[in-house]
């Protein structure tokens, strides 16, 4: 399995053991509601609670289906009723944070990939008494926004990682491949990797039409004949970048962020070589968990500090390994 690089003063994850896995649906970045809870003697006895997951989660990114399985999980857990609910655009997502508060429920966990568009409902939330958690993006505003704790990787670090794995292998002209303007985890992704690779291109794609992407990558490269390695920033853009690289004839080589079974597939076969995860099945999961240790006894989950599930390289030498747990859509 991965290694993780823990960095000081920073809290690593402790999981509780799982007792069930719950069903994922699809989330396709719709606004809809999931309840969960437990049955049949598996959930714990404390009062149930109502929870709000608000995510930017986009149409077709297989990455908030793992994030929702271990929210959903640790929802069963924990007698706990899970009301999840996504959009990418900034504004819908604060409308939705904003009906949960109206909602009166008793956490909110939140992405803050737009935190501009998110910090007044955010502070809305807080001053009314709900504890808010955030997750896989914005760890660089959550407290000030008022969170108590965050759950994800560093997405400069994650960058740097890559980056330094890049020049390793004498990279010197890479396109990093943004699906998302504006999304900060995305941005600071790609810096990170400028930073230890100069040569570093951006290339922004819209990410909500992934024949878009495909057309906008096979252009670019066409154009640049001196790239030598292209990175995407989620899996199924990856596998986009992937089919445009072998359809334009390109001998670059291809990097990711993010993970799911297709992608630990090319990575088994050679078609990408590594890619970092930040173990979203954990994010969601411990977001979760960490607002109801919040409610029954008044734990805070980290100490005030982030609560790191990445970076981890995933690799031909470990890509079987995780393989397994893929197919089963936590990895």
């Amino acid at each position: 399995m991965a290694k993780f690089t823990w960095r000081r003063g920073v809290t690593a994850l402790a999981v509780v053991p799982l007792l069930a896995l719950a069903a994922c649906s699809s989330s396709g970045g719709k606004t809809e509601t999931a309840s969960t809870g437990g049955g049949g003697g598996q959930a714990v006895d404390t009062p149930r609670i109502k929870i709000a997951m608000v995510t930017h989660a986009a149409a077709g990114d297989t990455f908030w289906d793992i994030v929702r399985k271990g929210a959903e999980t640790a929802a069963k857990k924990d007698n706990v009723d899970l009301l999840y609910s996504g959009d990418a655009e900034g504004g819908r997502q604060a409308q939705l944070v904003q009906q949960a508060i109206d909602q009166k429920v008793d956490g909110i966990v939140v992405t803050l990939a737009k935190p501009e568009a998110l910090k007044d409902v955010v502070k809305k939330a807080v001053d009314a008494g709900i504890p808010v958690v955030s997750m896989n993006a914005g760890e660089d505003q959550s407290k000030a926004l008022g969170a108590f704790t965050h759950f994800g990787q560093s997405d400069k670090l994650a960058g740097v990682t890559v980056g330094q794995r890049l020049a390793s292998e004498g990279i010197k002209h890479p396109i990093c491949v943004i699906q998302e303007q504006g999304h900060v985890g995305l941005e600071n992704r790609c810096a990170g990797v400028k930073e230890n690779v100069p040569g570093t291109e951006i290339l922004n794609v819209n990410g909500a039409d992934m024949t878009s992407v495909s057309s906008t990558v096979s252009a670019k490269l066409q154009s640049t004949p001196d790239a030598d390695a292209i990175i995407g920033l989620g899996a199924p853009f990856t596998l986009t970048i992937v089919k445009a690289v072998k359809e334009s004839g390109s001998k670059v080589k291809v990097a990711s962020f993010d993970l799911n079974g297709e992608l630990a597939k090319a990575i088994d076969d050679g078609s990408v070589e590594f890619t970092v995860d930040q173990q979203p099945y954990l994010q969601g999961y411990g977001s979760v968990d960490s607002i109801w240790l919040n409610k029954v006894g008044g734990f805070k989950v980290g100490g005030g500090q982030q609560v790191y599930t990445g970076p981890a390289v995933i690799d031909k030498n470990n890509s079987a390994d995780v393989l397994k747990f893929a197919e089963q859509g936590i990895r």
